[in-house]
Order: structure tokens, then C-alpha cells, then sequence
């Protein structure tokens, strides 16, 4: 295949960036849109130019460390998928596509496709964790937890940070990745000696980095590679409630 390639360059966060165009030859339906990115950048250095910078670890879709808008969307075309884990058999020959980064004021923009998605750390630092005595692993059957609340709490630890949700928003919101930080450990009897908190220290953490507000346009689970439910946010809105009223008491 040929592909129009226009992606975002930018030198680092002080400076204005801007679409660049590319012509990129040979790319075939087996190569991902990463291994594809990758080719790019070896013409580049064959040419002497400065490769295109973008976030990139496991390519297997655990690591959440990629994430791009490609054509305007978080991740591209494909619903509930990362971008190491698209292929380019999504496209087709002749195609143009646009290639820009995560974008998010919370995000700030390090170098062409690199993102700073610290804010995010800071939100897990500030209350993302559980108080554990140190020693030996306890007896598995020691705390008994029901199926479905085991399965529950899962689904939601399964997100992992790439910040698609953030990308998608037209608020550029994180509460989706908040919620599923909080109710992951809120179903669990581990959580429960922080509960109260916890969700006012992480949501009070999200605000602080001027993520936006919830949408309530549910675009967020549209785009979630790991399929993470916006009922996480009502269950995060609940607890955060609970807490200010036993904070009354």
C-alpha cells in the first residue's frame, strides 16, 4: 500500500507544532499502525531527518503507553482496540491518514506524538492503594468474596491508563479513569479501611489537574480498549457521596 501519512510534529510543549506530510511506500495489511510508524522512521533516518517521537512499550495492549488520534480518533477506527493493536488491513491503499497525539490540557504535548500523562500517576499516588500488613501472602479463602463482586471489581481494574477516555472527551475528562482507580478497590473488603479517603483524595486529585468534567456523553466507553462501563463513574459519584454525608456525622 501508499499511504498519505500527515502527522503532528512538534519540537516540545513551548513551541507551536504542526501537520507534516508524508509519503510512505510498501506498507503492507500485516504490519500494525506502530510497525508501520516504525517504517516511517526508518526512511527518515535514511533521509537524515529526525524521527517522529510517539509512546510505545508492549505492543500487545497491556501496557497503555501508546495512544494516538488517528483521523480524529482515539486509538483509530476499530471500537475497543489500542493502537498497537490496530493493523493497517483497517486501511486501504491511497488512504490519508492523520496522525496527531492524545490531546488534553492535562496531557501536556512533550515531543510530536510523546504526551506527559503524569497527571495520572498523581491521581493513583493520592489514593490508589490499600493498607497491607507486611509478611507472608494470607490463605486465599481467608476473606471470602463472591463471584460476581471478584468479576466486578476485575472488569474495572482492568483499565489501563492510556487515556483514550481523556482524548475522546469533549471535556477532556478523566472520570473514567478515576472511577475505575476507586471502584476497583471500593468492591473489595481490602478497600475498605481507606474508602471514605480515598475517593475524596482522588477525585479531589483529578480536579486539581484541571481534567475536565464527565460529559455524560458516554464517549468514553465507546473508546476504552478495555471495555471499562461508565457505570464505574456512578458507582465513583456514589461513594464520593457516601463520604460527604458520614464526614456530616
Amino acid at each position: 500500500m501508499k499511504l498519505n501519512l500527515k502527522v503532528w510534529r512538534q519540537e516540545n510543549s513551548a513551541q507551536k507544532g504542526k501537520l507534516v506530510d508524508y509519503e510512505l511506500d510498501g506498507v503492507t495489511t500485516h504490519m500494525s499502525f506502530l510497525e508501520m510508524m516504525d517504517m516511517l522512521n526508518e526512511r527518515l533516518i535514511q533521509l537524515g531527518e529526525r524521527v517522529i517521537e510517539f509512546d510505545h512499550d508492549c505492543r500487545e495492549g497491556i501496557c497503555g503507553q501508546c495512544g494516538l488520534m488517528i483521523n480524529g480518533r482515539a486509538h483509530g477506527p476499530l471500537a475497543n482496540t489500542t493502537t498497537c493493536q490496530l493493523h493497517m488491513r483497517s486501511f486501504k491503499d491511497g488512504d490519508t491518514i492523520y496522525v496527531e497525539p492524545f490531546r488534553a490540557k492535562a496531557f501536556p504535548i512533550l515531543r510530536d506524538l510523546k504526551i506527559d500523562r503524569s497527571s495520572f500517576d498523581r491521581i493513583i499516588s493520592s489514593g490508589g492503594f490499600i493498607s497491607a500488613s507486611t509478611g507472608s501472602a494470607p490463605e486465599a479463602n481467608a476473606i471470602p468474596i463472591g463471584h460476581q463482586q471478584a468479576e466486578d471489581a476485575f472488569d474495572v481494574a482492568a483499565c489501563i491508563g492510556c487515556g483514550a477516555c481523556v482524548a475522546t472527551c469533549k471535556n477532556s475528562s478523566a472520570a473514567l479513569f478515576t472511577a475505575a482507580k476507586i471502584v476497583h478497590l471500593a468492591l473489595l473488603p481490602q478497600g475498605k479501611l481507606e474508602e471514605e479517603t480515598r475517593v475524596n483524595a482522588m477525585v479531589g486529585q483529578m480536579n486539581a489537574e484541571d481534567f475536565g468534567h464527565c460529559s455524560n456523553t458516554e464517549a468514553c466507553e465507546v473508546e476504552c480498549p478495555q471495555h471499562i462501563s461508565v457505570l464505574s463513574i456512578a458507582r465513583m459519584n456514589y461513594e464520593w457521596q457516601k463520604s460527604a454525608l458520614l464526614r456530616k456525622d
